[in-house]
């Protein structure tokens, strides 16, 4: 029996379907990858708009200069490595602050390759706080919130969607003197799936500065 409980604007339902476009988008309830959804007719039936979320991450994101994504076609070409290895360029710095976010849910390499893999995030009055790999170098990834290394992350779409809301959303990156950070970098998991359909969707507020693709010289790492 369907459940005909309206839907908070902005949150996407636990059962919704892999590619979910969400509550607020237009296409809610009559997208293609809606189909056979439980929540199909609630969605195609209720008001639509922005997600109120939208608002929020731009405030919280407002101090932040440049936003720029890590991307690639293919898995295995060292688009987490360079993204590391660029934070700690621009670190170098000492008068930047610099911000990492893992958006890649099911594969969180970031914090091994940064050397901070066994430490853990904190709550505070101001929402989370990312580890500082040195003091303008600052690092967000689901596998601080891993009970051990070797546990998996194996979520569907809606629940990844939800965590890279509430890194943009929930963690205080209120680094430096001014409160400002100079660079957040976004690494991304491979090919184009539902992290950045939502790490756009959420930016598109407060702006995306720009984005770096990695690649190796090999067809099959280029054909996509």
């Amino acid at each position: 029996m369907a459940d005909n409980t309206a839907i908070p604007q902005g949150t996407v339902p636990e059962n919704a379907n892999d590619h979910c476009p969400g509550p607020e988008s237009e296409a809610a309830g009559r997208a293609a990858g809606c189909e056979g959804c439980p929540n199909q007719e609630i969605c195609s039936t209720q008001a639509s708009g922005p997600d109120p979320d939208l608002s929020i991450v731009a405030e919280r994101l407002a101090n932040v200069t440049h936003k720029i994504l890590i991307l690639s076609g293919k898995g295995g070409v060292g688009k987490s490595t360079f993204t590391g290895q660029l934070a700690f360029a621009l670190a170098s710095d000492a008068d930047k602050e610099i911000g990492v976010v893992d958006i890649d849910i099911c594969g969180p390499s970031l914090p091994r390759i940064m050397g901070c893999e066994r430490e853990e995030i904190h709550r505070s009055a101001n929402g989370w706080s990312p580890v500082y790999v040195q003091d303008n170098l600052g690092v967000m990834s689901i596998a601080f919130m891993l009970p051990d290394e070797e546990s998996a992350v194996i979520w569907r779409g809606p629940k990844k969607n939800g965590m890279i809301k509430q890194f943009l959303k929930d963690v205080d990156w209120g680094a430096g003197a001014d409160g400002k950070l100079d660079y957040m970098l976004f690494d991304t998991p491979p090919g184009t799936s539902d992290e950045h359909l939502s790490v756009v969707q959420l930016l598109r507020g407060s702006g995306i500065t720009g984005a770096v693709i990695v690649t190796t010289p090999q067809e099959v790492a280029i054909q996509d």
